[in-house]
């Protein structure tokens, strides 16, 4: 699903009046019932009072027509109409003779009464907002967020921009969210998660000539982009077909990383695995993952010559590397990371410690291997590639820096933004706070590492990995909770989620 930008939204709008062919007003009739129908389905049973807040333009007037459509199913409706231009829009002006005692707001003292509980249906801003909200109509919305109502905004959360950071800026905070064919780009950044709430994406019909060619750099992954990833398996394939990975993990007190991580790889369909490891984590491995192959060193409590090997010309053909989870950051460890990255000429994970010792040793980012998968956390994203003003602007680094060093970047989190080397960011909607958790990350890296071990491309093996990670962690806590969500349960569910893909 492609995220456009508020002036693409309103090309669409445009595009679609025009080759539909529709007016503008019932478009805006066909977007006010999808609204309103979710509302019906959503609080229908035992019907609160609403309590519609319309601003002048188009927002305004889909809050209109809901109004209306509300009353038609015999619910408790109330209007408001914020004045906080000199004139409406024409749609908007169009609606109003259909909605009756719509009640007129000029100022603070206007505010409503509202009897508690109710439904706040908020239409004052959409997405032609520019600038923050100012004056009484900022302190207008504070109030709205005061109070003890279930609060419904439509298109955008009033006050908040679609494609810039809003910051401190006045703006409601919404309970609900209900969008137009796109998520906007605003919905998916943490700094704004208490201002949209859940949001929910309603189709419009907006015209699939212009959505099919609008060109953006942003992308939310849906399932029909998975499917067009997976690659059932070959009724003849042996271990040999899907390929030898090599896991670089574990130090002194570490070792559950190591595990984690190689558990997630061969789930994922890894066709053999070799977890190189310091020695004393040698019988935790072989007890703990007995289908995985160990390759210790002489160094008893952290690893730093797993690139010997490779050095030597005694390494097996790996399909790919994954490391960095547990690993560990010695001096000596970091030099063998040097080292690898200078003879290992394949795309490779790198996660956790690898990522530290980047961060520490900023000169190995120029010896990354070229579409090699970096899979930081917002902390170890910042200590990589230095701090952000906003979100926003952390965006704009994050596909700068996947374009500069030629890798993908997957920063961890909510709608983890994954950025590819053409500057591209999908971001994936899989997961739950459940997955907050220590070890989930090795997870990840597990699951990354086995999916480019069978041969997904780089960028395939990203974006399916990401979702089967956090669908396996969504399948674990319909079952057992987001509070009992460990890391292993994300392992231990991805068969299920494979099977879901498949259906």
């Amino acid at each position: 699903m492609k995220v456009l930008s508020a002036q693409q939204i309103r090309e669409a709008d445009a595009y679609t009046i025009t080759h539909e062919p529709i007016s503008s007003v019932l478009l805006m009739e066909r977007a006010a019932a999808e609204c309103a129908g979710w509302m019906v389905h959503t609080f229908g049973e035992a019907p609160p009072p609403f309590y519609v807040f319309c601003g002048m333009g188009n927002n305004g007037g889909d809050g209109l027509v809901i109004a209306r459509l509300l009353r038609d199913q015999g619910y408790n409706v109330h209007a408001y109409m914020v004045h906080h231009k000199d004139t409406a829009s024409p749609d908007n002006l169009a609606n109003q003779p259909y909605v009756q005692d719509i009640q007129p707001i000029y100022s603070l003292a206007d505010f409503p009464t509202m009897e508690a509980p109710g439904v706040v249906v908020d239409a004052i801003f959409g997405t032609g907002l520019s600038h923050p909200v100012e004056g009484w109509v900022a302190l207008l919305l504070h109030k709205l967020n005061d109070g003890k109502h279930t609060i419904v905004s439509i298109d955008m959360p009033s006050g908040l921009m679609a494609d810039t950071a809003t910051h401190h800026a006045p703006c409601v905070h919404a309970n609900y969210t209900l969008s137009f064919q796109f998520y906007k780009l605003a919905f998916l950044l943490p700094e704004n998660a208490a201002r949209v709430g859940q949001a929910v994406i309603l189709p419009i019909g907006l015209h699939p000539d212009f959505i099919n060619h609008v060109e953006t750099k942003y992308h939310v992954v849906d399932p029909g982009i998975i499917k067009t990833i997976y690659q059932p398996r070959d009724p003849f394939a042996h271990k040999g077909t899907y390929g030898h990975a090599l896991l670089v993990a574990g130090s002194y007190g570490k070792m559950g990383a190591a595990i984690l991580a190689a558990r997630a790889c061969l789930r994922a369909g890894a066709g053999l695995l070799t977890v190189h490891i310091p020695q004393r984590g040698y019988d935790i491995i072989q007890t703990a993952v007995p289908e995985a192959m160990c390759e210790t060193e002489d160094q008893s409590t952290f690893s730093a010559h797993f690139h010997e090997p490779f050095k030597h010309h005694q390494a097996p053909d790996y399909a790919t590397i994954g490391i960095g989870p547990g690993l560990g950051t010695a001096p000596a460890t970091a030099k063998a990371l040097e080292k690898l990255l200078e003879i290992y000429h394949k795309p490779m994970v790198l996660d956790a410690d690898a990522l530290n010792m980047i961060s520490e040793y900023p000169f190995l980012q120029q010896k990354l291997r070229k579409d090699s998968i970096l899979t930081p956390h917002p902390k170890e994203f910042e200590r990589l590639f230095g701090p952000t003003e906003d979100q926003f602007e952390r965006l704009q680094l994050l596909s700068a820096k996947a374009v500069e060093l030629q890798v993908y970047i997957l920063l961890k989190g909510r709608f983890s933004a994954m950025a590819c080397p053409d500057g591209s960011i999908y971001f994936n909607p899989t997961g739950n706070p459940g997955m907050a958790t220590a070890g989930s990350g090795d997870v990840l890296t597990g699951i990354l590492t086995g999916l480019l071990s069978q041969g997904y491309a780089p960028k395939a093996a990203l974006l399916l990995g990401a979702w089967l990670h956090g669908l396996a962690g969504d399948l674990a806590s319909d079952d057992i909770s987001e509070e009992s969500l460990i890391a292993e349960d994300i392992i231990n569910y991805l068969g299920q989620a494979y099977l879901q893909l498949r259906k």
